[in-house]
């Protein structure tokens, strides 16, 4: 009685071992030392497309990827001297010629000369793993091209901004007796000079990113503000912006100098760029600390954006939601690169006609 009880058990898990080596979607197989197939699943011959009589009766190897079969050998060996292979990676080709990637656990059984192995499809990860590979390439080398281009602009200018400087100083504005005219020669020498101090730092945060370093350092809100004012006060006195400023909460802030410079003249500029016609623009700069994270507001009464129609690409470069004839879609962008670079963000908030409100976070200070 007993012997029939454990035959009976013993036919039962032979059959349920068949049945799960049927019916698994992993390909299983039984590979003698001899590097041939003695015994494989249904998922192998579905996978490669050969019969179950071309798997058994041809080398493993002739199956593999040509490139593929001295590292596989190499690896191979290793488990016939009882050393278990895990996540090793390959490619087969199947009888169509089709290229698959398969990832096996192989499990030595030196007693009975077999090598016990599971091996999971994975051409679709690599696949995405080739996209990602080649869309990273292809952003290094727009990278590298965008960085080429930033530092051949600003070196390029700085030759006529010198150039402009150089007039300066040998002109002779003795014989000049209009106060008004010294004025205005005054005021473009300091311009010039300013723009030329900016081109300096351009360059100079070039050269800190390719370093991966960007200089932070404690920086006033108003001392920025006041820099940019002073570079463009002629705009803001031709389109006679009206610019209110509250910094009574938070004074300073720990971020890169040139960067806060840029925030404020490019959100500035395009305040008085796209005013309300009729109307003149009207800018709102306030700072604050709400729950431990410091905040610049920057608002104005222009003619504002149609959000759900820009949501998403409000700071994507070249992007443009209007025909201004100096739009260029870089301005946002850079704000927007700015503030993320160094663990910030930014918000958004504007309605057609109403204005903008830009709500700036700056990242978390670690005390």
């Amino acid at each position: 009685m007993t012997g029939n009880h454990n035959s009976i058990v013993n036919s039962d898990s032979k059959y349920i071992f068949e049945k799960f080596f049927e019916l698994s979607g992993d390909l299983l197989c039984i590979a003698g030392y001899d590097g041939f197939f003695r015994k494989i699943n249904p998922a192998v011959s579905k996978l490669l497309g050969y019969t179950n009589e071309e798997l058994l009766s041809k080398p493993i190897s002739d199956f593999q990827f040509i490139d593929d079969r001295e590292y596989t050998s190499k690896s191979r060996k290793k488990v016939l001297e009882n050393h278990p292979l895990f996540n090793f990676e390959n490619r087969y080709v199947t009888k169509n010629g089709e290229i698959v990637w398969l990832s096996w656990t192989s499990m030595p059984i030196p007693d009975e000369k077999l090598v016990y192995a599971v091996a999971k499809n994975v051409t679709h990860r690599k696949k995405l793993e080739d996209e990602r590979n080649l869309l990273l390439t292809k952003f290094t080398k727009v990278n590298n091209h965008f960085k080429k281009l930033n530092y051949t602009t600003s070196h390029d200018l700085r030759s006529p901004v010198n150039n402009l400087l150089a007039i300066f100083s040998i002109m002779d504005v003795s014989k000049i007796e209009d106060p008004e005219t010294l004025n205005l020669i005054e005021m473009l020498k300091l311009v010039t000079e300013s723009l030329k101090e900016t081109l300096n730092d351009y360059v100079n945060i070039l050269i800190q990113e390719d370093e991966s370093t960007a200089q932070i350092e404690k920086i006033d809100f108003a001392e920025s503000l006041n820099t940019v004012i002073f570079s463009v006060n002629s705009l803001i006195k031709t389109s006679k912006a009206i610019i209110n400023t509250d910094f009574s909460q938070l004074e300073k802030i720990n971020f890169n100098k040139t960067y806060l410079e840029s925030i404020f003249l490019n959100l500035i500029t395009n305040s008085i760029k796209y005013a309300n016609p009729g109307y003149p623009p009207i800018i709102t700069i306030s700072s604050r600390k709400i729950d431990g994270i410091n905040q610049l507001i920057f608002s104005d009464n222009g003619i504002g954006f149609d959000m759900e129609l820009v949501k998403g690409k409000i700071f994507g470069l070249h992007q443009k939601f209007n025909n201004h004839i100096d739009s260029k879609g870089i301005g946002l962008y850079l704000v927007n690169d700015h503030i993320t670079s160094l663990g910030g963000k930014i918000d958004v908030e504007s309605k057609i006609n109403e204005g903008t409100t830009f709500t700036i976070s700056f990242k978390k200070e670690i005390i």
